[in-house]
């Protein structure tokens, strides 16, 4: 099917990196002929993709170290998936706050004597629903972060189009307005908010 002369200069890259990604995924796929491009595409077709551990596979192919910067490509594949890492961290921590909190709240469900620890104890689960409500909303906008990731709108503002700085993304990963936008909108609400 292939020739290794007819391989251009971009073709060569491509078919190094199927032959590590084969390679990483199942070892065992590679075994006769592992230079023959043939052989590779072959074997891509074989393997199947439905036993696959996308999770972690992605986060061993992203570097522990790696931190997005201006001058890297926008929205590259690492960086998308430096951001779905962090989206997916972060919502996993509110879902085990959460989870917390439940137990906190059946387990501390005894009735108190004394009205002020019983007023104390019913403020502090007052407080503690507040912030898990606000997680609850957090997590809304975080899956609708990672849905941007996988249509590849993530990263651009949602009146402008231009790009959101990758500092800003960093910050707040489910910011969905650039600065400028976000400024304007702010403008807007406080003067709508004075009349």
């Amino acid at each position: 099917m292939f020739k290794s002369s007819e391989l251009t200069y971009f073709g060569v890259y491509f078919y190094k990196f199927i032959y590590f990604f084969i390679k990483i995924l199942n070892s065992s796929v590679i075994q006769l002929a592992p230079n023959d491009p043939a052989y590779i595409y072959s074997s891509l077709k074989r393997l199947s993709f439905r036993k696959l551990d996308w999770k972690a596979m992605s986060s061993t192919l992203l570097p522990p170290d790696y931190i997005p910067t201006d001058d890297d490509e926008f929205m590259n594949p690492l960086m998308a998936e430096f951001f779905r890492q962090r989206l997916l961290d972060w919502r996993n921590e509110l879902l085990r706050e959460s989870g917390q909190t439940l137990e906190n709240i059946q387990t501390n469900s005894s009735q108190e004597s004394d009205l002020a620890d019983r007023a104390s104890l019913e403020s502090d689960r007052a407080l503690e629903l507040r912030s898990r409500d606000r997680g609850r909303k957090l997590i809304t906008k975080i899956d609708a972060a990672l849905r941007r990731i996988d249509t590849g709108e993530y990263g651009y503002c949602e009146v402008s189009g231009e790009t959101i700085n990758i500092r800003r993304l960093i910050a707040r990963p489910i910011a969905t307005l650039s600065i400028e936008a976000q400024e304007r909108h702010e403008r807007m609400e406080k003067t709508h908010r004075e009349n």
